[in-house]
């Protein structure tokens, strides 16, 4: 009886086991209706599946329909399955799959292979690998190379991503909320340096042609812009005409200054152009050359800080994988020079992006040690070569794809597309916040605030702050106007290597705002110019070492005009410490004050020396006499005449700051003209 029951108990397993329902009359004859529903939907959902290639998004309504009227049939989950690996939403595949299996083992030779992939994408690391070794064919059938090929790196997907996944990088990933997300798919966002502007991309049902992709269904694509105040984001708007069309409009990229954006534009394959912002309006934009777009498909760049270069994502041919990152010289004639095999892989790169750091690369990559898809990468551009690309980490990466990464020049936020659960709609965008290496464990609840005192004063902390790694870059910001009545100036401006004498960027501040930006790596010197038609020229210097940390510079600047009396301060001349000896970094300021004096040549000029109120006064008015006088020598040297000249040195007698304050010491030692004639 014992054995009989085990032999029954088996039978019924097994009948369990492939309890697949047909949709027929005889399991469905009392509901002919729903019968007949089901059919046709049916009938819908595989004349999209079975298309060339097949329409997996427009399937998938049908099947899911079908599918309520009866959910226990194994071809059909098999099939929605199939339709949500090839969808946004993935990682749903899963238990369709495993239902599909579950009902009939044999529904389809592709189950294994499927199920590795349900299993891969939902981070069931082990499971997947397993359910991989089971879908390999046998050794030495026709065409199988390819197909264990792949099999094998899904297997290598799966081992990075059980090693990522046990050291998850420390870091918050928020949806960046309903100002910016909508119930359509919100994706490949890019900001501006300072994080005050982020534009995007959506399909929304405004869209300026208001038409629908007839291959996806959705709607065509256009851009969207917000502007953050404060820590919230604006509401995005459409930036409608002429950057939106009514067809696909994308973005691509945004200038550090937010001034200049790069646009994907579906004509000739998929092409790159640029458009350029004067005031509050967008210009057309227009088409970038040859040397870039191709008869292939370009579809990311981005600017080098001084705007002098870019960096594109293309399949054109030659290159080393599917898709591959170039760069090109936007002055230049020289060709688009490939990056290597340490950037670029056998598979697909994409979604470059580089940091206003000027040596940071960030881009996806399905090749490198990927945990499936394109995970986002990082590298280093030193002593000449590019770093070996480091995988951002899981949370940040994921089994899927993760594409078009951009993050903010402090380093503390990064932004990013991505399908997920409690999404607001399809694709929405995230903002990811780095919180840095784990802090250590506190060995006291109270923080000595002054230790150095016998008495220390003591503070019970709730929450000590975590040590963030900033980036090496200096943003300058703020406002060019009219000295005397404070109306914006579209003003010109240089961003100068000291060192070398050498304008390396060239800017505009917005011609309606004023505004401008601009993003300085560590390790120059660094001369900032501001020029404007009918204005004396406006200096400021920036001296970051090799490895200044991060800051956010606020500099609003008045040009002043050319009036008898007007004084400008020349920040750009340098002295040997103590000496009235100009250093080589004096060159750029002191040609700029020649080609003035050279231009207007009924120009007179007092050139002043001053110092802060450290030392004896008698020696510091000397000293700045001297200095003075080591300006007025030079221009006369390049053929000034003498007689619209004159020199003099105040020592501390007209400071411009307080001297209390180190920072008010250095603003009184300086250098300075004064109008005496014109």
């Amino acid at each position: 009886m014992y054995k009989l029951f085990l032999f029954t108990l088996l039978l019924f397993g097994q009948a369990a086991h492939a309890q697949s329902v047909e949709f027929s009359k005889d399991r469905f004859g009392d509901d002919k209706e729903g019968l007949k529903a089901a059919l046709r939907e049916l009938k819908e959902g595989d004349s999209s599946y079975e298309m060339d290639p097949p329409r997996y998004e427009q399937a998938l309504p049908h099947y899911l329909a079908a599918q309520k009227f009866n959910p226990d049939n194994a071809e059909l989950n098999l099939k929605i399955g199939d339709c949500y690996l090839h969808s946004g939403f993935k990682p749903r595949a899963l238990s369709f799959l495993q239902k599909s299996y579950k009902l009939s083992p044999d529904a389809d030779p592709r189950i294994h292979y499927l199920l590795g992939r349900g299993l891969h994408l939902n981070g069931k690391w082990q499971e997947a690998i397993a359910e991989y070794k089971a879908a390999q064919p046998a050794t030495g059938g026709k065409n199988t190379a390819p197909i264990l090929a792949d099999i094998r790196k899904k297997i290598s997907e799966c081992e990075n991503g059980q090693k990522m996944s046990k050291k998850p990088v420390r870091a918050f990933i928020d949806n960046a909320g309903p100002s910016i997300n909508s119930p359509y798919a919100d994706y490949s966002p890019v900001i501006s340096a300072d994080e005050s502007v982020l534009m995007f991309t959506s399909r929304r049902d405004n869209s300026t042609g208001e038409q629908t992709d007839p291959e996806t269904g959705g709607f065509f694509e256009d851009i969207y812009q917000s502007t953050r105040t404060g820590q919230k984001w604006t509401v995005a708007r459409n930036l409608k005409e002429p950057i939106n069309t009514d067809g696909h409009d994308a973005t691509v990229g945004l200038a550090p200054d937010g001034q200049r954006m790069l646009v994907y534009v579906e004509d000739n394959g998929g092409d790159l152009h640029e458009a350029n912002l004067r005031g509050a309006e967008w210009r057309k934009p227009q088409r970038l050359g040859a040397r870039i777009n191709s008869k292939g498909h370009e579809s990311s760049a981005a600017y080098t800080p001084d705007g002098r270069s870019l960096y594109f994502v293309s399949d054109k041919e030659g290159g080393l994988g599917s898709r591959d990152i170039y760069k090109v010289e936007l002055e230049g004639r020289g060709p688009a020079l490939n990056l290597g095999s340490v950037i670029n892989t056998p598979y697909g790169e994409e979604g470059v992006f580089l940091h206003p750091d000027g040596k940071t690369m960030y881009f996806s990559s399905e090749g490198h040690n990927s945990m499936g898809g394109y995970d986002i990468f990082k590298s280093v551009f030193e002593n000449g070569k590019w770093s070996a690309p480091e995988n951002l980490g899981w949370p940040i990466n994921t089994p899927d794809d993760d594409v078009f990464f951009v993050i903010s020049a402090s380093g503390r936020h990064g932004y990013y597309s991505s399908f997920r659960e409690e999404g607001l709609g399809g694709k929405d965008i995230y903002q990811i916040t780095f919180l840095g290496p784990e802090k250590p464990p506190m060995l006291s609840q109270e923080d000595q605030l002054l230790a150095s005192r016998v008495q220390p004063v003591k503070e019970t902390l709730l929450a000590p702050p975590v040590p963030i790694a900033t980036a090496q870059v200096t943003i300058l910001k703020g406002v060019v106007t009219d000295d005397v009545t404070k109306q914006p100036l579209e003003a010109t401006i240089e961003v100068i290597d000291n060192q070398r004498n050498e304008v390396i960027a060239s800017f505009l501040a917005n011609a309606q705002s004023g505004r401008y930006l601009v993003s300085l790596p560590s390790g120059v010197n660094y001369g900032i110019v501001v020029r404007q038609e009918g204005y004396l020229f406006h200096s400021e210097n920036f001296d970051l070492p090799a490895g200044a940390a991060y800051a956010e510079v606020v500099k609003d600047i008045g040009l002043k005009k050319l009036d008898v009396g007007v004084k400008v301060v020349l920040n750009n001349i340098f002295f040997d410490f103590d000496k009235a000896t100009l250093r080589r970094e004096s060159t750029s300021e002191l040609e700029r004050l020649q080609k003035l004096l050279t231009e207007a040549p009924a120009l007179r000029l007092e050139i002043s020396g001053h110092t802060d109120n450290v030392g004896q006064g008698a020696y510091n008015k000397d000293l700045s006499q001297r200095r003075a006088k080591a300006v007025v020598d030079y221009l006369v040297g390049k053929g000034i005449d003498k007689a619209r000249l004159t020199f003099a040195g105040y020592g501390d007698a007209q400071p411009v700051a307080p001297n209390a304050t180190k920072a008010g010491r250095q603003l009184n030692r300086r250098t300075e003209f004064k109008v005496t004639g014109k």
